[in-house]
């Protein structure tokens, strides 16, 4: 799964891999944030009314036909391998697909003894990363809330040894064809692939991160170092 990401990006960073007609010529920087963690704020660019947006919206996909946000805390995560089917997802994934762009996502390494060491993961060329995801709106509370998930697959050789999930990071040249109203639910699964080898790096990082509570740039400094 991919529970935790770090964003601290500019857009500019963003627009320096995106291609002009899909970016968003304004707006302003996202708030930095080295622990995101689900239920909370995060940037997230998407197609409307044929434009490119940048918004803020919930992590954890709140369906549509939810009768109440609670449901969101356990719809962080949507598998690729399911994704079209489950019927939280169904939907999102044929109208509302949307680019999580990030600076980069933590995993924990179980250990022999038991415990867990968490790891920043980020790419190896120090690119933002941009992760396939889908997103909803919801409008059965006191206020409307538009909500996210992040779509996960198998991990890769140099992920499996940290975790066995790994987001869906796409290259810049997918991204297009990922938010485009215009590919079909079948075009959009076969870019639902793992990053191959060699795109991501990674290091120990404090337990420190563990809580949601802190936050700053010390989080993804290596452990030990």
């Amino acid at each position: 799964m991919c529970g935790r990401v770090a964003s601290y990006f500019t857009w500019e960073q963003i627009k320096a891999l995106a291609e002009p007609f899909w970016m968003p010529s304004e707006g302003n920087d996202p708030e930095p944030s080295w622990n995101v963690a689900p239920t909370q704020q995060a940037p997230v660019i998407r197609i409307t009314d044929g434009k490119p947006e940048c918004l803020e919206a919930r992590w954890g996909l709140i369906p549509f036909w939810a009768k109440d946000l609670k449901i969101g805390a356990r719809m962080i995560n949507a598998r690729a391998e399911t994704v079209a089917e489950k019927p939280a997802f169904r939907s999102a994934f044929k109208k509302r697909r949307c680019i999580i762009p990030i600076s980069g996502f933590y995993e924990w390494q179980k250990q022999t003894a038991g415990a867990k060491v968490p790891h920043y993961i980020t790419r190896a060329d120090d690119n933002p990363m941009l992760l396939a995801g889908l997103w909803e709106y919801w409008d059965r509370g006191a206020e409307p809330i538009e909500s996210f998930t992040i779509i996960t697959t198998d991990a890769n050789e140099f992920m499996s040894p940290i975790h066995d999930r790994m987001p869906v990071i796409l290259e810049p040249e997918r991204v297009s064809a990922w938010l485009s109203p215009q590919t079909s639910a079948e075009e959009a699964q076969t870019l639902l692939v793992r990053a191959p080898d060699g795109v991501l790096e990674a290091h120990p990082v404090s337990t420190t991160v563990n809580s949601p509570r802190n936050n700053g740039p010390e989080l993804i400094q290596r452990w030990g170092a």
